[in-house]
């Protein structure tokens, strides 16, 4: 069983790993490598037709042997079928025996020596079996991969001249066929397109295999063993693969179909755009808003509604200005401070705005795009208490455009 123990530990990192085969092929291949068989109990009759109701009087225990296999398969795809012919070889190491065997005697039905474990003086056991495998293969055709699967058979086994010691007769030479079966897995590595190198585990099972013994006594045994194997597998053939390309849809179908045409998709008109002076966008075929201009405003003396000649400098600024606009209509706001009655002051208020529009009239701007207001008092520029003189309070604003005015 020590050596059980070691075969499973190794056989372990082959079943961590999985692979796919070649699909659409047949194939043929070998391997060959070590082999562990567990440690074989030999259940004796008392006489030739009544079994033992003891432990096994015999156990023999293998030194490391060998296991090596033939097969041809065909892969289906993911799973693949083969028929294996294979033989299995050990020599026995030791003996553990309950009763005497050839050179030491014995008396036939008693045991005559207690438990011992002795070298052996010669023998073997081999497993010659046919075997149908199923094997389901992982991963990619091309690069390393896996497959775990089992098969179903019929071996023979042989055992071969076991004796005790190397000039005594043998104490158990026979053999006998029955029905095998066993697990496989391995891995595979793709070195040509039609050449994979293989390392694989087997666990391979006899039981009941029926022998009889030097005293002519019936024998049940059982044969087990563990394999790490390394082999070869040629492929022939196979589905050829499709030669494919990717459309600009992003389909994929064969080289031998033509992708679907491009959709005729017309480039969107765009407008040609123009900036206008307050950051707007419009399109080039419109006009931009009129800049806006002002508003102006004149001063006036006390009492006065006469146009001074600082207003006459900022009245001609304005004339100038509405030449810009587009036309735009202005709107002339007359205002007064508090130091009269608001009565007289609408009346300052209105004189001043008329004298503003003559004034712009005789410098070109049209009298019709031009309004007067008269505010009096009611809006200071500068809040003062009644009866105040506030020189910035007695003035006309003029202003251009919708919305222009108070």
């Amino acid at each position: 069983m020590r050596k059980l123990a070691i075969v499973v530990a190794l056989s372990s990192t082959v079943l961590a790993t999985p692979a796919l085969a070649r699909d659409g092929a047949w194939y043929v291949g070998g391997d060959f490598g070590g082999m562990i068989v567990e440690d074989i109990g030999f259940d004796f009759g008392l006489t030739p037709t009544v079994p033992s109701t003891s432990d096994s009087q015999i156990v023999i225990n293998h030194d490391y042997g060998y296991d090596g296999a033939l097969f041809v398969g065909y892969d289906l795809g993911a799973f693949r079928i083969e028929a294996e012919v294979a033989y299995k070889r050990a020599r026995v190491d030791d003996i553990e025996t309950t009763i005497f065997l050839p050179g030491n005697g014995f008396r036939t039905g008693t045991v005559q020596a207690p438990s011992i474990i002795a070298p052996a003086g010669g023998g073997r056991t081999s497993a010659l079996s046919f075997m149908i495998n199923g094997m389901l293969d992982f991963g990619d055709d091309d690069g390393v991969s896996g497959f775990v699967g089992g098969g179903v058979g019929m071996a023979r086994v042989d055992y071969n001249n076991i004796r005790a010691f190397e000039n005594q007769g043998a104490a158990i030479d026979d053999s006998d066929t029955r029905f095998a079966w066993q697990i496989v897995a391995g891995v595979r590595q793709a070195i040509t397109d039609n050449i994979d190198v293989t390392v694989r585990y087997r666990f391979f099972n006899v039981d009941n295999v029926r022998t009889v013994d030097f005293r002519g006594f019936e024998s049940e045994s059982r044969f087990r063993s563990h394999s790490l194997l390394g082999g070869i597998t040629f492929n022939f053939g196979g589905r050829e693969p499709i030669a494919t390309q990717t459309c600009w849809d992003g389909s994929v179908i064969p080289v031998t179909e033509t992708c679907p045409p491009r959709p005729v998709v017309e480039p969107p008109v765009v407008p040609q755009m123009q900036t206008c002076w307050d950051g707007s966008s419009i399109p080039a075929d419109q006009t931009c808003p009129p800049r806006p201009v002002g508003p102006f405003i004149v001063f006036f003396d006390w009492d006065k509604d006469e146009i001074t000649p600082q207003a006459a400098a900022i009245l001609d600024n304005a004339a100038s200005a509405y030449q810009s606009t587009g036309q735009a209509s202005v709107v002339l706001a007359g205002h007064a401070d508090r130091s009269g009655s608001d009565a007289y002051n609408v009346g300052l208020s209105q004189r001043r705005a008329n004298n503003v529009r003559s004034y712009l009239a005789g410098r070109g701007v049209p009298d019709g795009s031009m309004t007067t207001e008269a505010f009096g008092e009611s809006r200071p520029l500068v809040d003062t208490a009644d009866g105040v003189r506030e020189p910035q309070n007695r003035r006309v604003e003029i202003t251009f455009g919708p919305g222009s005015g108070w």
